[in-house]
């Protein structure tokens, strides 16, 4: 939960990157009603990492800052291309909340109904994205976003 925790400081941090360079008034609304999601989303995993006696990462306002700057960098490629990013994050957490998942405890009902919502609002963000005028983005910017994401996600495990 800690990592699902992690992702959700950084969500919060792309969007309002994004938001912030946005050219398009209805681009930078549906960013901030996306990031006003992921609000509910990190309330929850804070709450369950309380129930669980654990804690949200040392390192969360490291991910929250260069979230954000990746997020207004992305942005100001222009937004088609911010929307392509949102589509492909969104893309690659849902990656990851079905691995997490499937390595959930069966017994962990609370957990579980967490994680899935989270999902189900993830894909609704990347497909709203998408009909907004997401571009596909190149497979070399894919990949590096994803190899990001596995630094965070581990580092965020143990730290």
């Amino acid at each position: 939960m800690r990592v699902n925790h992690a992702g959700e400081i950084a969500a919060q941090a792309l969007y309002h990157g994004q938001a912030l360079v946005a050219r398009d008034d209805a681009t930078r609304e549906m960013l901030l009603k996306a990031a006003r999601e992921e609000t509910d989303h990190l309330a929850w995993c804070a709450t369950r990492l309380t129930e669980l006696t654990s804690r949200p990462s040392m390192l969360d306002p490291l991910w929250y800052a260069g979230s954000f700057a990746i997020g207004a960098l992305a942005g100001l490629l222009g937004d088609r291309v911010s929307l392509g990013f949102v589509v492909e994050t969104e893309r690659q957490v849902e990656g990851h909340l079905d691995g997490h998942l499937g390595a959930l405890p069966p017994h962990d009902h609370r957990s579980r109904a967490i994680v899935e919502q989270m999902r189900a609002d993830e894909i609704v963000h990347g497909a709203h994205a998408k009909a907004a005028g997401g571009i596909d983005l190149p497979s070399p910017v894919r990949a590096l976003m994803g190899a990001t994401a596995r630094v965070m996600t581990t580092t965020a495990h143990w730290i």
